[in-house]
């Protein structure tokens, strides 16, 4: 990261330990240093209305919670639609081919066939009798011998490229099968994306201008406290690692999207979902990562937290439905949720389930 950027993000960072009161709602700053140990007044929870904002809290991040394992279900479902549309292409490429030499061999087979038609009925030995030259007889019958044995090679490499060719149109109609089943849970899982979007933009709707500010101001604290608790364990002095030269590619282009928005099962250029964002980032390194956040922790190496490095992925709770670019200094770049853009936060400021190193 250039060092003009690196010191918005330093910057960002002693301001989120300071507490200060932060410009974008429900956006956790992370600090370069260990936190104080002075907490922050509480808030009160409670509205005039009598609404419970920390049940608010809790409840939306439920919800966008669970639109965020959805969109993972979304993303998965539109990955394997696209192998497997690109595999039934292949197949099909191959049928042509190989209904195209199974006419070729049917019609040398048919050739072969008239031509010994052609060469009578007789037994052999009664052809010989009959021939006016012997000699030319067998040399001919030699050429038919091989012809014989030629037409048999024939008859089997038909047989065998008809068999290929239904085995072919069997894996092309296994693969529709597959291809339909993904469309359908891919269609199952936008449903329920914006069925928790709705819900949780239904609940924000019913809440006041102060309740909105007040609410901001929760989701900033409880950031705050897990970062602060993270920072507390020392585990900042430990990571030390450097950004191997792929990584310092793909920590400039994710920082480069600060301020895009969230979209779900975006991939860019103009908008992001979580690990549209990590994914993108390490293509334009030039290492290509799984989609979804799920199948990042699933196929790319783990590193300890003490290890990690600028680059290196943070995957979040227990079901790695959300992730991050650790960048250094105790910070991550992520696209958090619906209603929010691509931005810096601390790296505990969410739970870890653990760390990913796509460049090991």
């Amino acid at each position: 990261m250039g060092s003009g950027k690196r010191s918005l993000t330093t910057a960002a960072m002693v301001l989120a330990c300071a507490c200060a009161v932060l410009s974008a709602p429900g956006v956790a700053h992370a600090s370069p240093t260990p936190a104080p140990t002075r907490t922050p007044t509480p808030t009160p929870t409670t509205s005039p209305a009598g609404k419970d904002l920390e049940a608010i809290r809790e409840k939306l991040d439920a919800l966008y919670h669970d639109a965020a394992v959805a969109t993972d279900a979304y993303n998965a479902a539109e990955e394997k639609t696209k192998q497997q549309s690109a595999e039934i292409v292949d197949l099909a490429r191959v049928i042509v081919k190989s209904q195209d030499k199974l006419d070729e061999l049917k019609d040398r087979a048919g050739a072969a066939a008239r031509a010994q038609y052609r060469g009578g009925g007789l037994p052999p030995e009664m052809r010989l009798w009959l021939s006016d030259n012997p000699q030319q007889y067998l040399d001919g019958a030699g050429r038919v011998l091989q012809g014989e044995h030629a037409t048999k090679g024939l008859l089997a490499e038909m047989t065998r490229t008809q068999q290929d060719l239904e085995q072919y149109a069997k894996d092309a109609s296994a693969q529709w099968q597959k291809l339909e089943t993904n469309r359908q849970a891919k269609a199952t899982a936008q449903k329920e994306i914006k069925k928790q979007i709705a819900a949780a933009k239904k609940l924000e709707s019913q809440l006041e201008k102060k309740e909105k500010e007040r609410l901001a101001k929760l989701e900033e604290e409880a950031a705050y406290k897990a970062q602060t608790a993270w920072l507390s364990s020392g585990v900042l002095a430990e990571i030390s690692g450097k950004a191997s030269e792929q990584g310092k590619k793909a920590v400039k282009f994710a920082t480069d999207q600060i301020g895009k928005p969230y979209e779900w099962g975006a991939e860019g250029p103009g908008s992001y979902d979580c690990s549209g964002l990590t994914s993108q980032a390490w293509a334009a390194a030039g290492h290509g990562i799984p989609r979804t956040s799920q199948e990042q922790w699933k196929q790319l190496p783990h590193v300890d937290v003490k290890d990690m490095r600028p680059g290196d992925l943070i995957i979040y709770f227990d079901d790695a439905s959300h992730v991050a670019m650790y960048i250094g200094d105790g910070a991550i770049v992520h696209a958090p949720r619906p209603g929010r853009t691509v931005t810096i936060a601390g790296a505990g400021s969410m739970p870890i389930l653990g760390i990913v190193r796509p460049d090991a």
